[in-house]
């Protein structure tokens, strides 16, 4: 007999009841050491007193109205967002499958109106991960993705990560636009290189397509930046933003430039929930935390520190483990072993991982993690490996 939860998930047999910044508590008592913030999602730990209040407070005052109204609270998080980033504008969504949804339609949207219906494809890349819906599938199209679930939604050509010429060979009079993730988190945390993120937008400079960044799982300060873009000193025309940005309350977006926003006017885009009161309220309490100043300075700082001793474990542990990858507190642990049995044997380690592709162990800790934390998971993680090692 079919569950009354459908089963689309192997579920890890652990019943979390309460967390507190970096820690998951069990039913059972059990404190576990979370690396994973819910898969980069609570940007701030669990239970943090800023967003508890924003969230308790507005829930006093007003939960939803709809988008018929004008939303303070929506006006708010935007200004925030436009004043910190490349955006003119911003539409908020209920997560970051429905920011890929929105992505596809605006730039395809801007070149019809641009009187170039035909420009319509948009480039992709292996290894990436742009959600579960049809146009995120047919964006990412890996056979686990995609079977089952044709025809795919038309329009998409995946190239190699990594692979300029390409990519240059690739672009032609139809491409409406390059999607891509400055970090891929779910294929196995690998960072676009600072030049070819400089190629990639002096390629669409040259050639006029729109270049849309999917910042869902490495923005909102994980990569040690606001977003991970800015490392590489250029801009967007279109930015995917979900996970981190509602800390842990469904929350997403999408920010734009006015050009590349031309052609979303009234009617073509409309969201029941996306940019409510409480969402909102939310979003602006993480997004003003991240952007005090000196607390991406302490992220980088902290982050530092985590790179440098996971370098350790890893030359204490070549049995186990490859290579340290990533950025900031976007990390991978590539291993020698199938991911999903390293996270498994964390679990005796009270530990919290998340696998990804390519042999990767991911590491997504809250940007609250403090220098304490970073060595008990040193701890946790060399235990952990010691006990895959024996066997």
């Amino acid at each position: 007999m079919i569950p009354s939860v459908l089963p689309t998930y192997s579920r890890a047999p652990l019943h979390f009841v309460k967390g507190e910044g970096s820690w998951l508590i069990e039913e059972d008592g059990r404190r576990f050491l979370d690396l994973g913030s819910g898969i980069a999602v609570a940007a701030l730990g669990h239970s943090n007193p800023v967003v508890v209040d924003a969230l308790v407070n507005q829930a006093q005052k007003l939960w939803h109205v709809s988008n018929l109204y004008e939303i303070p609270q929506q006006q708010a998080l935007a200004d925030k967002l436009v004043d910190a980033t490349f955006a003119d504008t911003v539409f908020f969504t209920n997560s970051g499958t429905e920011a890929t949804e929105l992505g596809v339609k605006m730039v395809r949207k801007y070149w019809y109106e641009k009187s170039q219906p035909d420009r319509v494809e948009i480039l992709t890349f292996t290894g990436a991960f742009h959600g579960r819906s049809s146009a995120a599938i047919a964006a990412a199209p890996t056979e686990k993705m995609v079977k089952g679930f044709g025809p795919l939604l038309p329009g998409f050509k995946q190239l190699p990560f990594g692979d300029m010429e390409a990519l240059k060979a690739a672009v032609t009079d139809k491409t409406a636009a390059i999607l891509i993730e400055p970090i891929q988190g779910e294929g196995g945390i690998h960072v676009l290189p600072d030049d070819q993120m400089k190629a990639i937008r002096k390629l669409c400079d040259e050639t006029g397509t729109l270049l849309v960044l999917d910042e869902i799982q490495c923005g909102m300060g994980r990569s040690g930046r606001l977003f991970a873009h800015e490392w590489a000193g250029v801009t967007p025309d279109v930015m995917l933003v979900a996970k981190g940005i509602g800390g842990g309350f469904p929350l997403g977006a999408v920010l734009a430039t006015e050009d590349a926003a031309s052609g979303m006017v009234a009617g073509t885009h409309g969201s029941t929930y996306g940019g409510n009161p409480l969402g909102c309220a939310v979003g602006l309490a993480v997004v003003s935390a991240i952007t005090e100043e000196g607390f991406l300075d302490e992220v980088r700082r902290k982050a530092s520190t985590l790179r440098q001793k996971l370098e350790g474990l890893v030359a204490d542990n070549p049995d186990v483990f490859e290579e340290v990858r990533g950025q900031g507190f976007i990390l991978g642990l590539k291993t020698k072993v199938a991911p999903a049995d390293f996270v498994k044997a964390g679990y005796a380690e009270e530990l919290i991982t998340v696998p990804a592709a390519d042999n990767v162990v991911r590491l997504l800790p809250a940007l609250t993690l403090s220098e304490d934390e970073i060595a008990e998971a040193i701890a946790r993680l060399d235990r952990t490996a010691k006990q895959i090692a024996r066997g």
